[in-house]
């Protein structure tokens, strides 16, 4: 992996990861730098599998496996993490 696959991967994340909080419904209980956090940790990972499938270089399908990756994750820490309610008032 190169050093502008990985810079490339940071970029993604981070932009998946403060697009996805506009994306989901209602008040997100995650602030803005995890969710950045989180994109670019998986980001990195995709572009590690993308790496590891044998993906060189600087292709459509490594943006599209960072790309994914990033977005389920913001979309799973987001939708898991809400402010509990309590029914009982």
């Amino acid at each position: 992996m190169t050093s502008a696959g990985i810079v490339t991967a940071l970029a993604i994340g981070l932009a998946v990861g403060a697009l996805g909080r506009l994306v989901l419904p209602g008040r997100p209980g995650v602030p803005l730098w995890l969710t950045m956090t989180i994109g670019t940790v998986a980001a990195l990972l995709g572009a590690i599998t993308a790496w590891l499938a044998g993906v060189q270089g600087f292709s459509l399908v490594g943006l599209v496996v960072q790309t994914g990756l990033a977005a389920v994750a913001v979309v799973i820490a987001v939708a898991t993490t809400g402010k509990e309610r309590s029914d009982s008032q």
